[in-house]
């Protein structure tokens, strides 16, 4: 579970049973000059693979922070879904109705669902996004990115949150086969011993899983049944969580939670990426994940690590950037608007229309900001493990991840 990284990361992934396939853009890559962008869509750069969850992220993190997004930056969201219920990354011409050819997704269309039912007003269309996502539920009772591919715990964690936040349970939201999400999960946990505990992404030259810090903190908000937002622990855990047999949902959360606890304190209170980088993307999806799980102390000091070390990698990432920090600071209780001096609320608000209301207002030096945004969403990066083995190609923005934390 991740946004959307820094740097844009498109590929046609060929497969050839090759794990590298995605090839890095430059951290600003924008559309063509020719290209008019949205007025009511967040962010500046080529929205072709992560408008609509740039979009979702952006309005469910003002509306965490009380803030009312704009009328045309909701309009835009909503006239994005296809007849069917389910979003795409993004459609040009919302207008030209959507055929089988439309690469409708359950991670776009679920993170519409969390934003447009926080938002309120939207019933019709969170109806019908949810509809769309039973429509697609594997016989596991997961999600796998795009429908018919095999189930994903990035997938089927971020679609258990937009059930939870269209008022579902769950655990009744079952496939023809009488699974469920909390059924699909714990199959998608990996044992004890070398592999911690930890979620699996399917590793496209072996298929097999391994162990992925990302994949781990969708995971364990998902068998927890939490969504994107998550409300500050009021009683913390006392006990350290014991790595068993992930034969629950709620064992598979504790041993993910354990799996977070042990990566984070042998690397400094952050994750580590691919060439020994800081993967900042992945810090603010544990920091959310443990706060879901009551582990306030390492969340705190995750978020307080954070706070010191984003602000060039939220800029480049833009709205998604942004959002994930405030998700990060709200679940952990501390001020987005005062995170390490900044305030992540006004710049958020910067890369879009001006809310309706909020504290302050853009300025046009924080407007600039805009024009910086390359995030892209890491989404795209859950299919490369999904499809390498089938033959399909994606493409990808990202934390440019190429080995398994």
């Amino acid at each position: 579970m991740n946004v959307r990284r820094s740097a844009a990361v498109l590929a046609a992934v060929a497969v050839l049973g090759s794990a590298g396939a995605p090839a890095a853009l430059a951290d600003d890559a924008s559309p063509s000059p020719s290209t008019a962008l949205p007025s009511g869509l967040y962010g500046a750069s080529d929205p072709q693979y992560d408008g609509v969850f740039r979009q979702s992220y952006a309005l469910l993190a003002q509306d965490a922070v009380g803030v009312k997004p704009a009328t045309k930056a909701v309009d835009w969201l909503t006239g994005q879904q296809c007849a069917s219920g389910g979003f795409a990354a993004y459609r040009a011409d919302a207008s030209t109705p959507c055929n089988s050819k439309t690469a409708v997704d359950s991670n776009s269309t679920a993170a519409a669902v969390q934003a447009l039912a926080a938002l309120g007003g939207q019933d019709k269309t969170v109806e019908k996004g949810v509809d769309w996502l039973k429509s697609v539920q594997r016989t596991d009772g997961g999600w796998g990115y795009n429908p018919g591919l095999p189930s994903d715990a990035n997938s089927t964690g971020i679609v258990v949150g937009a059930l939870v936040a269209a008022g579902e349970n769950p655990a009744n939201v079952k496939s023809q086969d009488g699974k469920s999400a909390y059924d699909a999960l714990p199959k998608l946990a990996l044992d004890c011993g070398k592999d911690g505990g930890a979620f699996g992404l399917m590793d496209t030259n072996s298929k097999k899983l391994l162990p992925n810090a990302d994949a781990t903190a969708a995971g364990v908000l998902g068998s927890l049944g939490k969504g994107l937002v998550v409300e500050p622990a009021k009683k913390a855990a006392t006990d350290a969580p014991k790595c068993a047999k992930p034969d629950t949902a709620a064992q598979a959360a504790s041993n993910g939670t354990g799996y977070l606890l042990d990566t984070l304190g042998k690397t400094d209170d952050h994750l580590m990426g691919a060439s020994d980088v800081p993967d900042l993307g992945n810090t603010t999806d544990a920091v959310v994940a443990l706060a879901a799980a009551g582990q306030n102390e390492q969340a705190e000091k995750s978020a307080e690590w954070l706070s010191k070390n984003s602000a060039d990698w939220a800029k480049k990432g833009g709205p998604a950037a942004y959002s994930q920090l405030i998700f990060a600071a709200h679940a952990t209780g501390m001020d987005p608007r005062d995170f390490g001096g900044a305030d992540l609320v006004k710049q958020l608000n910067a890369t879009g229309p001006a809310p309706q209301t909020s504290s302050e207002s853009p300025s046009a030096s924080d407007k600039d900001e805009k024009k910086d945004d390359g995030g892209v969403s890491i989404w795209w990066i859950i299919g490369v493990g999904m499809v390498a083995g089938i033959g399909i190609g994606f493409l990808f923005s990202g934390n440019r991840k190429k080995k398994q934390l």
